[in-house]
C-alpha cells in the first residue's frame, strides 16, 4: 500500500512538471514580463550533433583589434658586461643620496670623491639588474673613482 502512494505521488509530480513545460512550447522565444519591465531572450538550446553555430558577426567592434606599440620613455643603452669608465660631472638624484653621473646611479665608491657638483672619472660596471631606492638611473657599482 505504501509504495502504491510513493508511485501515485510521483506520477502527480512528474504529470504537473510535463504541464508547466507544456506552457512553454511556443515558437515565441521570449518571457512575458510585467509592464514596464525589459523582455527576457532565452537561450537558444544546444546543437545535439555538437557543432558550435557560427558566430552572426565575426569581428566585434569594442575588442581591438591590434596591440598598443610600447615606445621606451628614454633610449636605451646596451648592455655592457666588462668594466667602463665614465667621466662627468655627478649630479644628486631626485632622493636623498642619490648621485647620477651620465645616466648611471654611482653604488658604492670613496664618498669624499663622489660629490654632487664634482667633476669626477670613474671606472666600475653596470648592474641594471640591481634593486635600489633610487627612481633613477642605471645602477652602476663603483670600482674606482678620481677627481678630474
Amino acid at each position: 500500500m505504501r509504495t502504491l502512494r510513493i508511485a501515485a505521488a510521483a506520477l502527480i509530480v512528474c504529470t504537473a512538471l510535463a504541464a508547466c513545460a507544456g506552457q512553454d512550447a511556443g515558437d515565441d522565444t521570449t518571457t512575458p514580463t510585467p509592464t514596464g519591465a525589459s523582455p527576457v531572450t532565452e537561450l537558444p538550446t544546444p546543437d545535439p550533433t555538437g557543432s558550435a553555430p557560427a558566430p552572426s558577426d565575426p569581428v566585434d567592434p569594442t575588442v581591438p583589434t591590434t596591440r598598443p606599440t610600447v615606445r621606451p620613455t628614454a633610449p636605451s643603452k646596451p648592455p655592457v658586461t666588462g668594466e667602463i669608465t665614465v667621466t662627468g660631472r655627478i649630479e644628486s638624484g631626485v632622493e636623498p643620496g642619490c648621485l647620477l653621473l651620465d645616466g648611471y646611479l654611482l653604488l658604492g665608491g670613496p664618498r669624499d670623491v663622489l660629490t654632487a657638483g664634482a667633476s669626477v672619472t670613474v671606472t666600475g660596471r653596470p648592474d641594471p639588474t640591481m634593486m635600489t631606492t633610487c627612481q633613477q638611473g642605471t645602477p652602476f657599482v663603483v670600482a674606482s673613482a678620481r677627481r678630474g
